[in-house]
């Protein structure tokens, strides 16, 4: 059976699984356990996408030191492939990271390299934490530089081991992350999962983050049987959807303001935003200046269950001001929705502890 959803239920059911309703989450651990992730993205226009993705969600009672406390001290949730995760997605996702990688040039370069691999762990296990810097590069087999990275083969190394599952992100010194043994960063006495169970468990996971999700195995890790089948009005789509939100589709607490980092996990899938949302989503970073249309690093605006602009602003750490160079709006908005947004933008500036300004 095919559940059928208005525009509005999609919507509201998306909304509300990315915690953007008005009913707030009260500490980073509930917002990561129900997103799944949170992104690390040293990109810092306004604040770092893990930063703001938290913000958005928790408003004024977020505090940059709630996260370092749950990942470093807490071990709540750990940071793997440039996300910081609940640490009880973790026993879900090791079958995987077990049989990791599957790409034949990387079993080739990890069995080239089993010295240096070897090299890694015994000098973490006899020195760590490390930074990847204090560790000796020993590769016999060197991967050419991607443009992300230099030749130095310590990263690459840590990075496939991280993959699967020996060694982890201990924590950070600033934007640097210190590596360990896995054994000693994660916790001893996680649940085992045999491959078929976890696979299944973590797609109903990914599933609950979204609400409603196209089944693809990289957009969203959402399988084709996971949850319920649904369409949605006006588009050929088709939807899987959580039967928990389903079921609570007619509790509507109301929405609110929103500003979303451009690498919020609300806006990851945008085949999803235009079927659900209507809402054509470019990320201008990379584009000529000329070319651009909203701004450098524009945070698209929710209002409510409606993206209604683009919101282009930057923190002047020098001036200690959010310079809010436009609103963009994509269609008039009335005064009480102008409000919401002028008020939004004042919290904002009070929980970067700055002002408000014109652009320069």
């Amino acid at each position: 059976m095919t559940e059928r959803l208005t525009l509005d239920q999609a919507r509201r059911i998306a909304v509300r699984a990315q915690l953007l309703d008005a009913d707030r989450p009260g500490d980073v651990v509930e917002v990561a356990e129900q997103l799944c992730y949170v992104k690390i993205d040293p990109t810092a226009v306004i604040a770092p996408s893990e930063h703001s993705m938290l913000w958005s969600r928790m408003g004024w009672s977020y505090e940059s030191g709630q996260l370092q406390k749950a990942v470093e001290v807490d071990r709540l949730l750990f940071e793997f492939d440039g996300a910081f995760r609940p640490m009880s997605l973790l026993p879900l996702m090791l079958p995987r990271m077990r049989r990791w990688p599957q790409r034949e040039s990387s079993r080739q370069w990890l069995a080239a390299n089993d010295r240096f691999r070897r090299d890694v762990i015994a000098r973490l296990r006899a020195d760590g934490p490390l930074r990847a810097s204090e560790i000796p590069d020993t590769a016999e087999v060197r991967r050419p530089p991607d443009g992300w990275s230099g030749g130095n083969q310590v990263p690459h190394m840590l990075d496939f081991l991280s993959r699967q599952g020996v060694v982890a992100v201990a924590r950070r010194e600033g934007r640097h992350r210190v590596w360990d043994l896995a054994e000693r960063v994660y916790p001893a006495d996680l649940p085992e999962y045999d491959d078929e169970e976890a696979a299944r468990l973590l797609e109903e996971r990914w599933l609950q983050s979204y609400g409603i999700a196209r089944p693809h195995w990289y957009w969203t890790g959402v399988g084709k049987a996971t949850g319920e089948a649904a369409a949605v009005e006006g588009s050929t789509v088709r939807f899987r959807v959580d039967p928990d939100a389903l079921a609570a589709v007619d509790d509507d607490p109301g929405g609110r303001v929103a500003f979303l980092n451009p690498y919020d996990s609300m806006l990851f899938d945008r085949r999803r935003l235009e079927e659900v949302f209507g809402f054509t989503y470019v990320l201008e970073q990379f584009k000529p200046k000329a070319q651009r249309v909203y701004g450098y690093f524009a945070y698209p605006i929710l209002l409510g269950d409606r993206f209604v602009g683009m919101l282009d602003a930057e923190l002047d750490r020098d001036d200690g001001v959010l310079r809010v160079t436009a609103v963009h709006e994509f269609a008039p908005l009335d005064e009480d929705e102008s409000e919401m947004i002028r008020a939004e933008i004042g919290a904002l500036a009070e929980w970067l502890g700055v002002d408000v300004g014109g652009p320069r």
